[in-house]
C-alpha cells in the first residue's frame, strides 16, 4: 500500500471514528501531495519516495514554527501541541533516521576523513554525509552537529 493510500485510509478510519487530530493532519497532508502533483513538470503517480518529500518538508515547517513560536515566548500554546501531534503522525511515513549519538559519530568520522577543521566548511562535511546517507540522517541535526564540532572551542 503506497504512503497516499495508506493517508486516504487513515482519514477513511479517522473520520468515522471522530478523531479530528487525525482529519486535521491527513487532509493538510493530502493537500500538500495535491499541490505537488499539479505542479508544472510532474508526471506520472506519486511515489513514496516524493510522498515523504512532501512531508518531511512539512514537517521540517513544523518545526521551524515550533522554534519561533517558543522562542517568542508560546511555551504554553495549543497550537504548539497540535504541531507535535502533526509531526509524530508524520514521521511514521517517513525512513527511520539514525539517532543523535550515531549521527555525531558519523559526523565526526566524516569531519576526521575530510580533515575539516573550520566552521566554514560545515556544508563541505554536510555535502558528504548527504551523498551517502540521505535517507538514514535528519539534515537539521546533521548540520547542528557539525556546527558544534567544528565550531572554534574556547582556549
Amino acid at each position: 500500500m503506497t504512503i497516499e493510500e495508506q493517508l486516504g485510509q487513515a482519514l477513511n478510519d479517522a473520520l468515522r471514528a471522530g478523531d479530528r487530530n487525525v482529519v486535521d493532519v491527513v487532509r493538510s497532508i493530502k493537500a500538500r501531495l495535491t499541490e505537488k502533483q499539479k505542479a508544472p513538470g510532474f508526471q506520472g503517480p506519486m511515489t513514496d519516495r516524493q510522498a515523504q518529500d512532501v512531508i518531511s518538508a512539512y514537517i521540517r515547517s513544523l518545526k521551524k514554527a515550533i522554534d519561533e513560536i517558543t522562542a517568542g515566548g508560546g511555551g504554553a500554546n495549543p497550537i504548539l501541541d497540535k504541531y507535535r501531534f502533526e509531526i509524530d503522525y508524520l514521521g511514521r511515513h517517513l525512513p527511520q533516521t539514525l539517532p543523535e549519538a550515531e549521527t555525531r559519530a558519523l559526523v565526526q568520522a566524516t569531519i576526521a576523513e575530510l580533515g575539516a577543521t573550520a566552521l566554514n566548511q560545515v556544508g563541505r562535511v554536510m555535502g558528504a554525509i548527504m551523498k551517502g546517507h540521505k535517507d538514514e540522517v535528519d539534515s537539521a541535526l546533521v548540520k547542528r552537529i557539525a556546527e558544534e564540532e567544528l565550531a572554534p572551542k574556547p582556549a
